[in-house]
């Protein structure tokens, strides 16, 4: 391509998709000639790669139905802002990354405005658990899906969505997950008689910590009483150290809580189980070599609507093994005793334990890609900028 400057609108609502789209903007940095000026929302990855976020991105970093009732006037708001924005500017791409209630209401004023402009999304939208409908509907907004999960483009191509390319997960190339593995592939896993390391990890936003943090405190005393001496270690990010220890603050058992990105890593290599809420942290978990179990409690509107819940399971690395290889606890079935029953199979030798790992081991096959997955993005962006607009470069 030639040395023409290469613009590119990007919005990003989330921490992981902030991450993601640094790495996308630094390999098309990489393979376009030229330099790339950025426009749009992001966070600390984007803005060290250039871009002067529109506002600033927290904002959207909302969960649930009601949380997104309660902040819609402002959602409306910054949709607006930023779509008005990019349409002003009229640059070579939109890009589009995960958190979809945000993203993808910008994408369709931008393309109704542009109707030439490409836009990418980046994370397929969760189409194959709930409202498969909209697949077809992205057809008139999204020209091409980059895909972080496997069974991704085949379930796209079924629902009749846009063209999708599973590009691969950041997990899988993240630095501080593949030492995790090598240390956790050096240690003896425990004898019963040892003293045991489990984890907990109730989630980063304040709602999740509050719904499972107390179940995850029953079933360490349940483990405890049955098993005598037990480490637990608790890693959370510094804007909830507070909220964790006041709630654990009268608990009889203690966890060892770990703040920040580095505790965190040096927890995932030492732990002999975790109990976890569901999410990317079970992925990180399984891709570790970590056993565990996935706990969540739902925002009470969504409790309402699981009838419309296609899916057969909500932790990633079972629907990438495509069987059950992670045990899930969801709302009135959440119990404190059970998962400390978990643990104590979990955290040592055991059949259910080697069962697990040999999953974990499917799901890493599964994952892996040629490329590193902001190469292959970066290439598949520019591809799609050319044929959208021919002879723009």
């Amino acid at each position: 391509m030639s040395a023409r400057p290469l613009k590119v609108a990007v919005v990003a609502g989330e921490v992981s998709g902030d991450l993601l789209g640094a790495d996308l903007i630094a390999a098309l940095k990489r393979q376009h000639d030229g330099p790339v000026e950025l426009l749009g929302v992001g966070g600390e990855g984007l803005e060290a790669e250039g871009l002067k976020s529109l506002f600033d991105y927290s904002e959207l970093s909302i969960m649930g139905i009601t949380q997104v009732l309660s902040k819609l006037p402002t959602l409306v708001k910054r949709i607006r802002q930023t779509a008005a924005a990019i349409i002003a500017a009229n640059p070579d791409v939109l890009l589009i990354i995960d958190s979809p209630d945000f993203t993808h209401r910008v994408a369709k004023r931008v393309r109704a405005a542009r109707p030439d402009m490409p836009i990418v999304n980046y994370v397929c939208p969760s189409v194959w658990a709930w409202k498969e409908y909209r697949a077809q509907r992205m057809l008139a907004y999204v020209d091409h899906v980059l895909a972080v999960l496997p069974f991704e483009p085949e379930a796209m191509r079924v629902l009749g969505g846009p063209p999708t390319t599973y590009v691969g997960h950041r997990l899988a190339v993240d630095a501080d997950l593949l030492e995790t593995r090598r240390l956790r592939a050096q240690s003896p896993v425990k004898a019963p008689a040892d003293v045991r390391t489990i984890m907990l990890l109730p989630g980063s936003r304040g709602s999740e910590i509050t719904k499972l943090l107390p179940y995850f405190g029953d079933a360490i005393a349940e483990f405890v009483e049955r098993n005598g001496e037990t480490r637990f270690i608790l890693p959370t990010v510094p804007r909830r150290e507070a909220m964790v220890r006041e709630i654990v603050k009268d608990w009889k058992i203690q966890p060892e809580i770990l703040v920040g990105a580095p505790a965190k890593w040096k927890a995932f290599a030492e732990a002999d189980a975790a109990m976890a809420a569901s999410g990317t942290v079970i992925l990180e978990l399984g891709l570790s070599g970590v056993p565990t179990v996935s706990v969540y409690k739902t925002d009470w509107i969504i409790s309402l609507m699981t009838g419309r819940i296609k899916t057969w399971t909500g932790a990633i690395p079972n629907l990438i093994a495509d069987y059950a290889v992670v045990p899930e606890y969801l709302n009135n079935v959440v119990r404190g005793a059970s998962i400390a029953r978990w643990m104590e199979k979990l955290s040592v030798d055991t059949l259910p334990r080697r069962a697990m790992m040999e999953g974990y081991d499917l799901v890493w096959q599964r994952m892996q890609t040629q490329k590193p997955p902001g190469e292959h993005a970066a290439e598949i962006v520019l591809d799609v900028i050319q044929k959208k607009r021919p002879g723009h470069f």
